[in-house]
């Protein structure tokens, strides 16, 4: 047992009161050769939030003094709430006026100042700032006479940056700018900065998206160092490749993608075997074979660890000389690749499977568009062009139907959410915003990858090699409760026993399929889910019904598919030795967490600038008349959903034929004169009232029908579905009760 660890036990036993740094010196026998290290482990140990030191200079474990350790989340209204980073540990509601000048993402020690009361969350007080995420701010530098400041564009940070004259390198009034804090705020001191970037002034085309790159760290270019060495990557295939490998030239392959993909990374063979069974070959660009581990590539792979999808940018993982060139599964060009071929029968299993290091030559490159042309309206043109494939389409939609339907046999849960696509023009305003449609060569592919990652999972879980496991734990049990509950009282009596099987799930989503409770009934339940991330363990993942699941298939934007290719390939070759595989283990560890922390932070940077442009095109759109959804209901409003999925808040104050009184325990508002009921799910006619573009927020007006039902509601709505919707959008909300 390490120092840190021995010191942490003894503060932790029962008997232990806080001493001061002699009294600790003297119980661990500390010689005086040793003290200075002695006290440089205990600094350490403070920093990290291990132990707190009182204002007596007495040193203890946090929850011992009424501490609690998390990471901090701020609302724009300037309240927030601590994370507990201890499992089971309930959220703490801290005050604005009890931050104390820590900031939004900032990990803190909080005091807890009130317990669980009536209702009534707990309450705590921010005490120490263990670790600062805010070093540099994007905001609008304001001027004045003797100094100026930068006002944060992130409006969860409440704090104005000041900013000396000398500080302010070139930056004038309205300009967008990046500021570096040199000195951290308190409760009565607003933090203090040097402005180290001007970005551009408020409009100027493509800055809305770049503050929001600049916003959540992303890195835009790629350093010289690894351009320099992608640039020295030999294009042609080494003729030893050639001879190791599997050369499957010959077969037919083809990639299907979207339109506008550049790196295409997975192909797919098909053959129909005379017994009635496929052999389905999926085949991913070998990039770890030119990503090799610890080369400058690979260490930048690591740190951006996925690709960033931004509307009508991308942020690659890896150099485009990579993603768009000697990686990406061009057609009619050699490349190298890693292929797993499955023999699956007509129900859908896997019943035998091949790995192999291969080159490939694509034979076409297909679009989603075309292929559904050919399989969906036997278009003509297309399929005389692509007379020799249309058999192979014609046997995957077969194969993709069989595999469709036993993962929905054993439970997987669809949830059937509407994705949007946003369409810009050239100066970047949304002109379009139309539902995404899955058609039947998205869902070919989609099934063909969830096959294949399987398959490659379960083989490398039976070689008890270090892997990166994609993982979906079970749901919350207390969520689920009163998701039962709220789906009883809708009418559907769920069943299931001790353990809860996501079949159970998927059967009530069957069951309101196309009633106007299904987006209520797939919010909630989304709500009880855990999140899916990457883990050295395979727990299986819950939402696909699977034992065993990874992401095998994108190793050019997923740094865990890369990390994977490595072991696979180790493994075939027989590389791994026991001081290889301990070598492994810590590898798996760092790539599982760094994946799953940056995934998180992609996801929050893609919902703001959709959330962002969502606004931009409702702006051009104010007055206009649409229909909608109720999709959520609070206490000072109801949220509107369109069609094309974006979201508005008709506040309270907006519905003035009535007072209306807020139902918290059926979720719905009820006018007290009129008797009117708004609840989750009902259809409405909304009119765009206001658009506020800085906080990304959408407002709309109610369209009185004559013909509105007068209905006392019956069923109990649980508020779960209020936290549910919070929770999927991207906190609309700005106005409080």
């Amino acid at each position: 047992m390490g120092i840190k660890q021995t010191v942490l036990s003894f503060m932790r036993e029962e008997a232990y009161r806080p001493m001061d740094i002699q009294e600790l010196v003297s119980v661990f026998d500390i010689n005086p050769d040793e003290y200075k290290s002695f006290k440089k482990v205990l600094k350490a140990m403070e920093k990290e939030g291990l132990i707190v030191r009182t204002k007596k200079d007495k040193f203890g474990v946090p929850e011992r003094l009424g501490l609690i350790k998390g990471k901090l989340e701020v609302h724009q209204k300037g309240f927030g709430f601590l994370l507990p980073e201890t499992e089971g540990e309930k959220d703490v509601f801290i005050p604005s006026s009890s931050m104390n000048g820590a900031m939004n993402g900032d990990k803190v020690l909080v005091q807890i100042t009130r317990e669980d009361f009536n209702g009534k969350k707990r309450e705590g007080e921010v005490r120490e700032v263990l670790e600062r995420v805010n070093s540099k701010i994007i905001g609008v530098y304001e001027d004045s006479r003797n100094f100026g400041f930068v006002v944060p564009e992130d409006t969860r940070i409440n704090q104005d940056i000041f900013i000396s004259k000398k500080d302010r390198n070139g930056a004038s009034e309205g300009d967008i700018v990046i500021c570096e804090i040199v000195k951290w705020g308190d409760k009565r001191r607003s933090p203090e900065g040097i402005v180290k970037e001007v970005l551009g002034k408020k409009g100027d085309k493509g800055l809305d998206i770049l503050t929001i790159i600049k916003k959540y760290g992303l890195p835009e270019e790629f350093s010289e160092k690894v351009l320099n060495y992608a640039e020295n990557i030999e294009e042609e295939i080494d003729e030893k490749e050639y001879k190791r490998r599997l050369d499957l030239r010959d077969l037919r392959m083809v990639t299907i993608d979207g339109e506008d993909a550049k790196d295409l990374d997975d192909a797919v063979s098909i053959e129909r075997l005379e017994d009635g069974k496929f052999k389905l070959g999926v085949h991913i660009a070998d990039v770890s074979h030119y990503v090799r581990e610890k080369n400058p590539l690979d260490k930048e792979a690591l740190k951006r660890a996925t690709s960033v999808y931004l509307i009508d940018r991308v942020i690659p993982m890896l150099p485009k000389k990579l993603s768009n060139g000697i990686c990406s599964l061009n057609p009619k060009v050699d490349r190298l690749a890693l292929s797993c071929f499955m023999i699956i029968d007509n129900k859908g299993k896997v019943i035998r499977h091949e790995i192999h290091e291969t080159v490939i030559r694509t034979s076409e490159r297909m679009t989603y568009t075309d292929v559904t042309k050919i399989l969906e309206n036997n278009d003509e043109e297309l399929i005389k062009r692509y007379d020799y494939l249309v058999d192979d389409f014609k046997a995957m939609e077969e194969l993709c139907t069989i595999l469709r339907g036993k993962r929905f046999k054993r439970g997987a849960i669809d949830f059937n959410f509407e994705e949007s696509k946003i369409i810009l023009n050239d100066l970047g305003k949304p002109i379009d915003i139309k539902p995404y449609d899955r058609a039947i060569a998205n869902r070919i592919i989609e099934e063909f990858m969830l096959v294949c990652n399987e398959t490659i999972a379960e083989h490398m879980y039976w070689t008890n090699l270090p892997f990166v496991y994609r993982i979906h734990e079970d749901p919350d049990e207390e969520k689920l409760e009163k998701f039962k509950e709220f789906v009883y009282n809708l009418g559907h009596v769920v069943k299931w026993g001790q353990e809860t099987h996501p079949r159970a799930l998927q059967d009530i989503l069957e069951k309101v399929k196309g009633k106007k409770e299904e987006t209520v009934v797939s919010t909630l339940l989304l709500r009880s889910m855990m999140q899916a991330k990457y883990s050295p363990e395979c727990v299986g993942h819950f939402g696909l019904a699977a034992k065993y699941y990874c992401h095998f298939t994108s190793p050019i934007r997923r740094y865990p598919d890369l990390q994977i290719h490595r072991i696979i390939k180790e493994q075939l070759n027989g590389k791994i030795d026991e001081k290889r595989s301990a070598k492994l283990s810590g590898i798996v560890e760092i790539a599982s967490k760094q994946s799953s922390e940056m995934e998180r932070l992609a996801q929050e940077a893609e919902r703001e600038v959709d959330d962002l442009k969502k606004a931009e095109y409702m702006q051009e759109r104010i007055g206009e008349e649409f229909s909608a959804i109720i999709s959520s209901v609070t206490s000072f409003g109801l949220f509107a959903e369109l069609p094309n999925t974006i979201e508005g808040l008709i506040h309270i104050t907006a519905l003035d034929d009535d007072y209306y009184i807020y139902d918290e325990a059926h979720l719905c508002l009820i006018g007290e004169r009129t008797k009117k009921v708004y609840r989750l799910g009902d259809e409405v006619k909304v009119k765009c009232s206001r658009v506020d573009i800085d906080n990304r927020e959408v407002y709309f007006d109610l369209i009185e029908e004559d013909n509105k039902e007068e209905i006392v509601p019956s069923e109990k709505l649980s508020e779960e579905i209020q936290k549910a919707k919070a929770d999927i959008q991207n906190d609309l909300i700005d106005e409080e009760e």
